[in-house]
This record gives C-alpha cells, sequence and structure tokens, in this order.
C-alpha cells in the first residue's frame, strides 16, 4: 500500500500548469516538523517535500495562503526525471 497522511505548512506554491492529458497540476513545497517516539526516545523531525496536486484538487490547493497548515493526504511517486521522490496530494484538510 502506497499512502501517505501529513500535517505540513505550505511552503512555496507554482503557477498551475496542465499535464499533457489536460488536467491542472499545482507544484508544491510543504515543510513538516513534529517529535515522534523512536525505539521509546524521542526524536524530532523537520522535513520539507516536494508535493503536486493534479485535477480538481488544484482548487483548495490553490486557494491556500503561503504558511498555512493543513493535513495532506496521498501517495509518494517518482519526480518526472526518475530521481527522488514526490507527494501526490489527493486530499487536503484544512487545520
Amino acid at each position: 500500500m502506497n499512502r501517505l497522511v501529513l500535517a505540513a505548512t505550505l511552503v512555496e506554491r507554482g503557477a498551475v500548469r496542465y499535464t499533457p492529458a489536460g488536467l491542472p497540476a499545482l507544484d508544491m513545497l510543504l515543510r513538516h516538523e513534529s517529535e515522534v517516539s523512536e525505539d521509546g526516545l524521542p526524536r524530532k523531525v523537520s522535513l520539507e517535500i516536494k508535493a503536486v496536486a493534479i485535477g480538481a484538487i488544484t482548487r483548495p490547493a490553490g486557494a491556500m495562503v503561503l504558511g498555512a497548515s493543513a493535513g495532506f493526504a496521498g501517495f509518494l511517486g517518482a519526480t518526472r526525471n526518475g530521481r527522488g521522490l514526490v507527494f501526490h496530494i489527493t486530499a487536503i484538510d484544512p487545520a
């Protein structure tokens, strides 16, 4: 199963572009910071992840203000050049 749920802040958002199939797409950069438990010890986690919204989800994604926090759900895929990962957002739950 490939499913990712992440509480994050919108750091960057590109302009709407269109896929070869004609779907709207929006590239974004998300930042996540939290503290988790690993082997019984607290660990601080801080990361930035490239994300993309494709299709109808571009509307709520495009309406978000930079710096806004939300819950994002979706799946991981390869970047267009095949080097690295991108988070494909399929749902947004405003905070």
